[in-house]
């Protein structure tokens, strides 16, 4: 037994000194200064021995030579396969007007979601329509949105008002709304990562229809979305629409309110920012349009914040 073990060490000590030159031979300091411009000749270094998993691609081959991307991975017959499941719930064509839309089934369901969002949110509501009124039109904006790989994920449909049409004074008065500068984000992302902050970004959907009107404004019904029942009515609007003038003011107006009744400070100089004080714990809310950037000392303070905003 003895003998057996003894042989055993042995040969494992001479399988890894062969190993340790079969490596050394093909991976030889001066071989370094000649870089592989070939896959041809790729495939050839790799063949004539196995290398360890982390050495198959050396260090000097031409990046320009590598078609694709070395660290993206493999795709797999199940990426491939989740990919053409995911394209058949989105249509890959942009259309350009609204017969060309109504062609497609995708983007009808895309046109019924948004006008759901209408009626969810109470934004109008039919009005007989008179002479005296400043109507204003509106029409449909298509864009498909893609992910970082540039792929297709979403048919996005959306009815904005032709807001060149309005009148100062009479369909808007305040259009001035503050826009956080890149400078003060930037601040808030180097105090975030200076004191250890974990930073959360949140994207409030429709965010302008939320926006509380005060003028008297009326719109035009949705191009071949007309109500068969009162197709000569209007729109009478209780809250903003996309393309309106005052519909970013608006929407910072109702945030602002939000904010400051649920106990938040609103910055001295930069108006965009907002804190709450809450014993030693603090939490810091960026707003930029419909984007929110927030960081806490606690993550609790986080997760209130979301659960506020559900009620905004």
């Amino acid at each position: 037994m003895d003998e057996i073990n003894h042989t055993d060490q042995g040969s494992t000590k001479n399988m890894q000194k062969k190993s340790r030159t079969s490596l050394c031979r093909s991976w030889n300091p001066a071989q370094k200064k000649q870089p592989i411009d070939s896959a041809k000749q790729l495939v050839e270094i790799l063949q004539q021995e196995e290398l360890p998993k982390e050495w198959r691609i050396p260090r000097d081959l031409l990046v320009d030579k590598i078609i694709g991307q070395i660290y993206k991975g493999v795709s797999t017959c199940s990426d491939v396969s989740n990919y053409y499941k995911h394209m058949a719930f989105v249509s890959q064509i942009e259309p350009k007007s609204i017969e060309e839309a109504l062609k497609d089934d995708k983007w009808v369901a895309a046109m019924h979601e948004h006008l759901h969002q209408f009626t969810r949110n109470d934004i109008w509501f039919l009005f007989p329509k008179s002479d005296q009124m400043n109507i204003i039109g509106c029409k449909w904006v298509f864009i498909n949105k893609l992910d970082e790989s540039g792929v297709i994920t979403r048919n996005k449909a959306r009815l904005v008002a032709k807001g060149y049409n309005q009148e100062e004074g009479i369909d808007y008065g305040e259009t001035f709304a503050p826009i956080a500068r890149l400078e003060a984000i930037r601040l808030l992302l180097f105090f975030a990562c200076m004191n250890g902050f974990k930073l959360f970004q949140m994207d409030v959907k429709s965010a302008f229809l939320n926006g509380t009107i005060n003028e008297e404004v009326y719109v035009e019904q949705p191009p071949d979305f007309e109500d068969h029942q009162h197709p000569n009515h209007v729109y009478k609007l209780k809250k903003a629409l996309y393309g309106l003038k005052q519909a970013p003011r608006q929407w910072y107006e109702r945030l602002n309110n939000f904010l400051l009744s649920n106990g938040y400070e609103r910055g001295m100089i930069d108006k965009t920012l907002f804190i709450k004080k809450s014993n030693s714990e603090i939490i810091l809310v960026q707003i930029y349009v419909d984007d929110i950037i927030f960081c806490a000392t606690k993550d609790s303070l986080c997760e209130e914040f979301v659960a506020e905003g559900e009620n905004l």
